[in-house]
């Protein structure tokens, strides 16, 4: 295996991508996750996690196994196929021959030269997330949550995350959690899109909660004083029920999303606009032409997301590398201009009846300042290196393009990230740190909820299924005529 860059980091790609429920394009997508794993990077990554919305139809993500399997591998190999092209690629610049981009569109995924492993592939409804590693040996305590936004908490909207402890070649590691969400769509649910977040905050729990919260009752339990013994005590009855209740408080902290020990990356279709109402029919849209008065910068100035989040209202202590490409979303796919069956090149559209926006992102929280105060020289302070923050072509499958991030990310000990216990008495701005004070407490039933709603996704997976599709239709026509035939069978008898 090649190492990263540098043995103090590690090398991450997260890309975000809106599937609008279609099959994608398997050689399309691999050229541009292709461009992606080449910009700004002098080698592959150590990790990249893929995070998907609108993966599938409804009913297959509900099923899930057998039914969204198929939309998965095609992912599985479109990665698999841009690292073949960018290794044989690489090899032929660094051999000075010619590249020929047709012969790399060509290509197909030769399994038995996969560089990387895909460890998990997990998905809440519509929302799914994939871990691909180079050496997934160094990959331990892999741990999954979930949350559901839909009505009685299903997950057509919803999130999933994966938690992890990455130990490298050089002995060290670090803890990385990674959420893939779809929050509310439409221009006016900015307060819904804020709830919904609010949600992930609330119910995304990488353990049971009620669980930890019963444990340590049951630990806690107090012996029951003599009567000279209770007056002696009764003073330090208040005291000792609130160091009980700040230490339930960091156990249940320790497995929220915002776990102290962990670095955290949040990606998806967070649906966040630059207007609260859709478009009249002469509005200005942006423009990609660096001379046109509506260049497309201009209208980031007006981005919910950005505005909610420096307000405290939204995506709580984390940070966004700048953005400097065009609105992700919403695209009309125009014909093609040719007939070639591989299209890089879709001529496309700002749909007309949305305003143009930055719904797909890809935050983090920054290295905090009890980490980067403890070196005094400020080059070797750890940092969030990002080489590449950007949106790649659209693909005439989906109305967003994928965005992708690429960051190292420094291999900073658990116990060193976690804040000190007097970190408020040194710093009390760290107060608004999501790794110091949750900005909102866990639901300890947040669990139980999920179980309850997975049940329901499959009976109404199975529902939507048999009702609204041609294989549906054939099982229920199939089942009615081994039913009818039985009747008929036994009838005589």
């Amino acid at each position: 295996m090649t190492p990263s860059p540098s043995s103090s980091s590690l090398d991450l790609l997260v890309l975000t991508f809106n599937c609008a429920k279609t099959l994608i394009n398997t050689p399309v997508f691999a050229a541009h996750l292709q461009t992606a794993l080449s910009q700004n990077a002098s080698g592959l990554p150590d990790l990249v996690v893929i995070s998907l919305q609108e993966v599938a139809p409804l009913s297959y993500c509900f099923i899930g196994g057998y039914f969204l399997k198929p939309y998965l591998a095609r992912f599985q190999e479109a990665f698999n196929l841009a690292i073949q092209n960018y290794t044989v690629d690489r090899d032929l610049l660094s051999n000075h021959e010619p590249h020929d981009s047709a012969v790399s569109l060509s290509r197909s995924s030769n399994p038995a030269n996969q560089l990387y492993s895909l460890v998990r592939a997990d998905n809440v409804g519509y929302t799914a997330i994939l871990l691909f590693a180079r050496d997934p040996s160094r990959l331990h305590d892999i741990k999954e949550a979930e949350v559901g936004f839909g009505a009685a908490d299903m997950g057509n909207k919803g999130a999933v995350g994966l938690r992890m402890l990455y130990k490298s070649t050089s002995g060290k590691s670090t803890e990385l959690t990674f959420v893939s969400t779809h929050l509310a769509a439409m221009e006016w649910n900015l307060a819904r899109r804020n709830a919904n977040w609010a949600a992930i905050m609330r119910g995304m729990a990488f353990e049971n909660p009620e669980a930890v919260v019963t444990n340590f009752r049951k630990s806690s339990e107090p012996s029951t004083p003599s009567g000279e013994e209770a007056e002696e005590t009764d003073h330090l009855l208040y005291d000792e029920h609130h160091a009980q209740q700040t230490r339930l408080q960091k156990q249940l902290h320790n497995i929220s999303v915002f776990r102290p020990s962990s670095h955290l990356f949040v990606s998806g279709d967070l649906n966040y606009r630059i207007s609260t109402t859709s478009p009249p029919p002469t509005a200005a849209f942006p423009s990609l032409d660096p001379e046109s008065v509506h260049y497309y910068p201009d209208f980031f100035r007006r981005d919910q997301l950005t505005r909610e989040r420096k307000a405290g209202r939204t995506l709580h202590g984390l940070e966004e590398h700048p953005v400097h490409f065009p609105p992700t979303y919403k695209y009309d796919a125009l014909p093609a201009k040719s007939s070639e069956a591989v299209e890089i090149d879709v001529p496309w559209r700002f749909a007309p009846h949305r305003y143009p926006s930055w719904t797909d992102r890809i935050l983090f929280l920054d290295v905090p300042s009890w980490v980067k105060g403890e070196a005094s020289d400020k080059s070797q302070r750890p940092i969030m290196k990002v080489h590449a923050y950007d949106a790649l072509p659209l693909l005439r499958s989906s109305d967003h393009r994928p965005v992708f991030l690429r960051v190292d990310v420094p291999l900073i000990e658990p116990e060193d990230l976690t804040p000190p216990i007097d970190i408020l008495d040194v710093d009390a701005s760290c107060v608004s740190d999501p790794r110091v004070r949750l900005p909102i407490e866990i639901d300890p039933e947040a669990w139980e909820r999920r179980a309850a709603a997975r049940r329901k996704e499959v009976m109404a997976g199975w529902s939507m299924f048999l009702w609204s599709t041609k294989q549906g239709a054939w099982i229920l026509t199939a089942l009615l005529a081994v039913s009818a035939g039985a009747y008929w069978l036994y009838g005589d008898f």
